[in-house]
């Protein structure tokens, strides 16, 4: 047994209970904050959401939650994001546009783990800005799961890949410390949680996104335009996906910019266009991970809506690789 395998165990025992796990993150964030405050990575996905409401209960006012749309989110996202958290919760929640600056930074970069700790990086130094403009904020929140501690190589575990959250934060970290309430939990158990704490079904069985976001699922150089074409194709996939009634067989499914392109002909014209492909698994803990059987017809309509109606992408690809020997996200 590795040791980040035996913090797991000490912090969630062997049976995981939602509701006893609750009531002792509560009491350790209190330890741990005491009276300072917390400003929390909010990206709108599961894991960073039960955070938000971890912590609202465990500290109120001294949490600032800081949603950065670095350009790589999905399409209306940050509108979705808004809505719900500020809207609904009412949790003190600052929006930053960061588009522009996160592409600049990450022009000309190809290698999936430099754009990964770049992302992760720039995400830190907006955060201790903001810190700074809020006056003093002491911790920064996470929300770092078990999985993303596995495939970084931490506690004896082999590397697969660094997350944003735990390979890519630089050293000279601008603030006291870190506050992880789910750390130690698998996608399965967040998900327990998050329904315990009465955050809305939509919500908490809401699919994960990575907190690079479309950057890990955008092959080669970022820019704009591939973005751009990857948020209309991974639109029109989620949107089929959804009107067939096939959502609620994965956990996770979205399109991936492949950065090849090929020729096509589109109203009897020739075109020379990106190829996405589209890729949907079923799993629990995201450790491992088998392909959703999509009906063939369906994968040629989606197919066919995605090269015709999105401008730029010509030719739909399907990936059927389990995990492993594939990871869930192409990068």
């Amino acid at each position: 047994m590795t040791k980040v395998e035996k913090e797991r165990l000490a912090k969630i025992g062997k049976t995981f209970n939602a509701k006893k796990y609750i009531k002792n993150e509560i009491e350790e964030i209190r330890r741990q904050v005491g009276d300072k405050k917390v400003l929390l990575a909010m990206s709108g996905g599961v894991d960073s959401s039960v955070c938000a409401v971890l912590l609202q209960k465990a500290i109120g006012k001294q949490l600032t939650c800081v949603f950065v749309d670095h350009g790589c989110m999905r399409l209306n996202e940050a509108k979705e994001i808004k809505k719900v958290f500020k809207g609904k919760f009412g949790i003190n929640l600052i929006q930053i546009d960061a588009e522009k600056r996160f592409l600049d930074k990450a022009k000309g970069v190809t290698d999936p783990e430099q754009k990964r700790k770049i992302i992760g990086g720039e995400f830190v130094r907006v955060f201790e800005e903001e810190a700074k403009k809020l006056g003093k904020i002491e911790f920064l929140g996470q929300g770092t799961i078990y999985p993303d501690i596995i495939e970084s190589g931490v506690g004896g575990h082999k590397a697969v890949k660094a997350h944003h959250n735990v390979g890519g934060l630089p050293e000279d970290l601008g603030f006291e410390g870190l506050v992880e309430p789910v750390k130690y939990l698998y996608k399965d158990e967040v998900r327990k949680v998050g329904k315990a704490l009465g955050i809305p079904e939509e919500l908490v069985m809401r699919q994960p996104f990575p907190g690079p976001g479309l950057a890990v699922r955008c092959l080669g150089e970022l820019t704009k335009e591939k973005l751009d074409i990857l948020r209309q194709a991974d639109f029109v996939f989620r949107s089929e996906m959804a009107k067939a009634k096939l959502d609620k067989k994965a956990q996770q499914f979205f399109a991936v910019m492949t950065n090849v392109k090929s020729v096509g002909v589109t109203k009897g014209a020739r075109t020379f266009g990106y190829v996405i492909a589209i890729r949907a698994v079923s799993t629990s803990q995201f450790v491992h991970a088998g392909v959703v059987e999509l009906p063939f017809k369906f994968v040629v309509s989606v197919a066919q809506k995605i090269a015709t109606k999105v401008k730029g992408a010509n030719r739909v690809v399907w990936d059927i690789t389990p995990k492993p020997p594939a990871t869930i996200e192409w990068e």
